[in-house]
């Protein structure tokens, strides 16, 4: 079993106990109840306690950890038992069966729901359509049984008032192909009365808090369950817990679903509800006698009510109800009429048996849906069968009537069949391992069953002569009949037979003494509820309704009065019969048995009553169980499995042995252990005596455990970490690889690209880069910058060099302006040295070149790198023409209207920038340190309004390149400049009808009004 429960939760398997002793048990159980352990093993059986809270237990996820997988492999629970018998199903092609018994509470409903949710979820792969419909059908039908055929009791709020045997076919895939439903000894008697604190059946209440009340008015129904006399004990009971998380309401609309999905049409529905409308009303039927000796019903109009909802005539309702029809000899028809209380009793009679029908006629109908439909074992193969079995347990009453002995009779037989598939299972295995077979006391039950079910002087056989006899037998005759066959039968006694018993009663008790314990039966109603007679009068009323649902109830209704038919058989004898149909049915499967105990009579989770659990486990024979379980060998394994678990312990059997057979190397283990005289050798299996063995053997391996674990985690993390290795070397020889592939894809297209980039005049100028890989972008930038440069230098080599020192000023004023501004002129030829043109200076041209000549001789430059006449404005607010003169030495301010005189001289290196706009006008700043800004306009140029800022900025930064100093150049509309220690501003104003360019000044701000847009 895998290590999931540690000691501390007990022993998993009540076999592996040290001492085989009521307390040894019920020590384990109760310790494993409380740590949230509900299901321990006794071999292959498995017992289960009812924990009364919502346990983590079950869903996908569990159904996942137990498909699959064997018995052992995995701690107790549902899921290994149905995993199990669907496992032997599959493999064995056997049909096999699961047993569910337990008293009302112990949660046998609960264990048979968990099994089908199992077997839908694991059924199925490929999803078929019909498999999935009777999949469905399936888990809906247990929905529409406990609305039917629950109630809720002392014991249990959803307790099952019948037993339930539920078969499902398989197909040789193992998929659900069909079922088919065996009920028996529905609690009829439930309709008519109840106890305190216990409701009548879900359905009656579902239909009152359920339904909306147009439908309510169209039964003749008010919601009140108080008002009616076979609900009104358990009017103020809800069908759940106190919460009313499982509201009559809420369940209502359940069950109407859970019928649509069955395949129920809303016609067969409507009349389910009908009839069970007609129960009630039936039920507050009362009769009175007339002053003429007569019967009458109390209120007629239920009578009416009665006719409708049955849909029979009024009159044949009223007479079925105050009197019969008989045939006499001659076969001619008397009608009797009936006392209050005969009418009493055939109106109830009446109520139970249409009830009856009814749940009859809902499990016929569901099996009709079930049937596999058009299977033909010649083509389909054979069907192989599941049977569930959730059945009544032992029960034991202050008072116990005829249903507490057919249920303890039904326990009875299941336990000599439970016993004897133990014991047979057991001697099987013994001779198919060739083990000496030993033979095991235990309680033998058979004289019980023989009490009841023996021919002529049996207590069945003996009750049915009591109901077929005419006359005036009671049940106390009943009683004395009993005592005078059974007088000497060591397992019945009576208050006649053991007169100073004082806890039974003269002339109406009589005890069996069952496996589970004494039982004292009460005999009144026992003649009456085993006769169950019902008149014929209302079977064929109801044959002959013209609804089709109720009809079909009653078949028996078609015979005439006057025909002489079997007595029918009694309660007692169909359930004996249906009794041992259902133990020949069981002990042809192979069987996994559920055993199931209520912990407490309050419904109280992690609270176990030990004299109450204690009195569970003797009555279903669990101590017994174990004992025949260890008669022999306590434990039995295959030798695989067993070196499997324990093969670690011995230096001869791990890793993995060496010897000649399994069966070699399981001898050398035990050697090794000194356990060899506990244990006996099988063909297949080692056959355990004694737990300590085990536990001797589990302890070794506790040890060595985490040894194991931690050298195999040491080896996984290795493996691991190789494994990772490998794919880090796999990845990076693929990205090398791919690397490689890109760089060559990525220069072959470069190339290809290219090739026409040495034809003129364009050099490649609008070929597109292809994109390169992410490692090669630093290759392609700077490829990017050979190629410009190589591109600039074969357009460099076709220009003149007398352009060349212009194709410089070009670049640096690019390089200065950085785009800022969009037009600065170099699309033009640049002249430089406006001033001493004919063309811009056609009058002063001469006199300009006289003072650029005499300037020469003074300052010593070189060349004139920039000249224009310009309209200037100066700190005191005057703006002026001025001539610009910019040499290679001297920066100079000329004054035109005199000979060119020079006003300012600066030299060029303390020049340290200037300012301009970012528009088409022609303002520019010049800054000198240690000196007034210069603010001037450049203008009178030839076109008006010639664009020759960039060719100033050019000029002025390549000279400045070559001497290796910055030019600071900045771009702005808004320009600042400094005059004498003040700050100012100077902006830009376009004026359209601004003849010529010129400064205003206001509030210290300098503004050039520009002729232009």
């Amino acid at each position: 079993m895998e290590d999931e429960e540690g000691p501390e939760y007990g022993k998993p398997d009540f076999v592996l106990l040290d001492q085989v002793t009521m307390e040894d048990f019920m020590r384990n159980l109760q310790l494993r109840f409380l740590k949230g352990r509900i299901y321990t093993y006794i071999g292959e059986v498995l017992v289960s306690v009812n924990p009364y809270q919502e346990l983590p237990l079950y869903g996908p996820e569990a159904i996942a950890r137990y498909q699959g997988r064997e018995l052992y492999e995995r701690p107790p629970h549902l899921y290994a038992v149905a995993n199990a018998a669907y496992r032997a199903m599959k493999r064995r092609a056997r049909d096999t069966c699961i047993v569910i018994s337990g008293e009302s509470g112990a949660g046998k409903t609960e264990a048979s729901k968990h099994i089908m949710q199992y077997i839908a979820a694991v059924t199925n792969p490929s999803q078929r359509a019909e498999v999935e419909r009777v999949k469905d059908v399936l888990l809906k039908s247990t929905c529409v049984l406990e609305a039917f055929g629950n109630a809720r009791t002392n014991r249990n709020h959803n307790s099952s008032r019948f037993g339930k045997y539920m078969d499902i076919n398989f197909d040789f895939k193992g998929d659900p192909i069909g079922g088919h439903i065996h009920s028996y000894l529905l609690e009829k008697s439930r309709v008519l009365k109840q106890h305190v604190g216990e409701r009548n059946f879900h359905a009656f209440y579902q239909l009152l808090r359920g339904c909306d009340d147009q439908k309510l008015r169209e039964l003749h129904l008010e919601r009140n369950p108080a008002l009616y006399n076979f609900t009104r004990q358990g009017a103020g009971l809800n069908m759940g817990v106190s919460d009313g998380l499982d509201s009559d309401e809420r369940s209502h609309g359940v069950v109407k679903e859970a019928m649509r999905v069955i395949g129920f049409s809303p016609e067969e529905v409507h009349s389910v509800h009908r009839i069970l409308a007609a129960i009630l009303h039936l039920g507050n039927i009362e009769f009175v006698e007339t002053e003429e000796n007569g019967l009458a019903v109390a209120e007629e109009a239920l009578v009416g009510h009665v006719a409708e909802l049955t849909a029979t005539p009024r009159d044949l309702v009223l007479r079925c109800l105050l009197a019969r029809t008989v045939a006499s000899g001659g076969r001619e028809l008397i009608e009797k009429g009936h006392t209050v209380a005969e009418a009493s009793y055939a109106r109830d009679a009446c109520a139970k048996a249409v009830y009856q029908r009814l749940f009859e006629w809902v499990v016929n109908r569901i099996n009709g849906i079930m049937e596999p439909r058009g299977r033909d074992p010649r083509r389909d193969g054979k069907d192989t069968v599941i049977g569930v079995l959730d059945i009544y347990g032992f029960e034991v009453f202050p008072v116990n009537s005829f249903e507490q002995f057919c249920i303890n009779y039904c326990n009875e037989k299941l336990q000599q069949l439970f016993i004897q598939l133990i014991l047979k299972q057991e001697q099987e295995e013994y001779q198919r391992e060739g083990i000496a077979w030993q033979s095991v006391d235990y309680f033998n039950n058979d004289p019980i069953v023989e009490l009841v079910e023996r021919p002529h002087r049996g207590i069945l056989a003996v009750l049915d002569e009591a109901c077929s006899t005419a006359g005036p037998i009671t049940d106390g005759i009943f009683l004395q009949t009993l005592d005078t066959h059974h007088r000497h039968h060591p397992h019945y006694s009576s208050r006649q037979l053991c007169p100073t018993d004082k806890t039974m009663e003269f002339g109406r008790d009589f005890r069996i003494k069952h496996y589970a314990g004494n039982v004292t039966y009460c005999v009144e109603g026992f003649i009456d509820k085993n006769r169950d007679s019902l008149f014929q009068d209302f079977k064929r009323l109801l044959y002959n309704s013209s609804d089709p649902t109720l009809r079909a109830m009653w078949p028996d209704g078609q015979q005439d009065i006057t025909e002489v038919t079997k007595r029918p058989l009694t309660a007692g004898t169909l359930f004996k019969n249906s009794m041992v149909a259902l133990v020949e049915n069981l002990a042809s499967k192979e069987p996994f048995y559920v055993r199931c105990i209520k912990p407490n009579e309050d419904k109280v989770p992690k609270r176990l009553d030990q004299d109450r659990c204690r009195h569970q486990v003797e009555y279903l024979g669990l101590l017994e169980n174990v004992r025949v379980r260890r008669a022999g060998f306590a434990s039995r394994q295959p030798y695989p499995r067993f070196l499997l678990r324990y093969k670690m312990t011995c230096e001869y059997t791990w890793p993995n042995h060496l010897l000649g057979s399994d069966r070699a190397a399981v001898s050398a283990l035990l050697d090794q252990h000194g356990l060899q005289g506990d244990v006996a050798f099988g063909h297949s299996k080692l056959f355990i005596r004694s737990p300590r063995t085990l536990v001797t053997l589990e302890q070794s391996r506790a040890r060595l455990i985490p040894i194991i674990v931690l050298l195999l985690q040491k080896a996984w993390r290795g493996t691991l970490a190789r494994w990772h290795c490998r794919r880090l070397r796999a990845v990076y020889t693929i990205m090398r690889c791919f690397r490689r592939h890109k760089v060559r894809t990525y220069l072959a297209e470069l190339q290809r690209r290219f090739q026409a980039a040495r034809q003129p005049p364009l050099y490649g100028r609008d070929l597109e880069w292809p994109l390169p890989p992410a490692v090669l972008q630093p290759f392609q930038d700077t490829c990017h910058v050979l190629f410009c440069r190589w591109r600039a230098r074969q357009l460099v080599k076709n220009i003149p060099p007398s352009d060349m020192a212009q194709i410089k000023a070009k670049v640096a004023a690019m390089g200065a302006l950085q785009g800022l501004r969009q037009d600065w002129g170099c699309q033009r030829a640049w002249a430089q040295d406006y001033l001493s043109s004919g063309a811009d200076n056609p009058g002063a041209s001469g006199l300009f070149a006289q003072r650029l000549k005499s300037l020469r001789e003074k300052d010593g430059f070189g060349a004139v790198l920039f000249s224009s006449h310009v309209r200037k404005v100066n700190r005191f607010h005057k703006s002026r023409d001025r001539a610009l003169l910019l040499t290679d030495r001297h920066l100079y301010k000329l004054e035109p209207g005199r000979q060119y005189r020079v006003m300012r001289a600066v030299p060029l290196d303390a020049v340290t920038g200037l300012s301009v706009t970012s528009g088409r006008d022609q303002l520019v700043v010049l800054h000198a340190r240690g000196q007034d800004d210069l603010v001037v306009c450049l203008h009178r140029s030839q076109p008006p309004l010639d664009n020759r800022i960039g060719e100033l900025v050019g000029v002025l930064a390549a000279h400045c390149q070559g001497e290796g100093r910055t030019l600071e150049v900045r771009v702005s509309d808004c320009v600042p400049l400094s005059q004498r220690g003040v700050r100012r501003l100077v902006s830009v104003e376009p004026r359209p009808e601004q003849p010529e360019p010129d400064f205003r000044c206001s509030r210290g701000k300098f503004t050039l009004l520009w002729p232009g847009r």
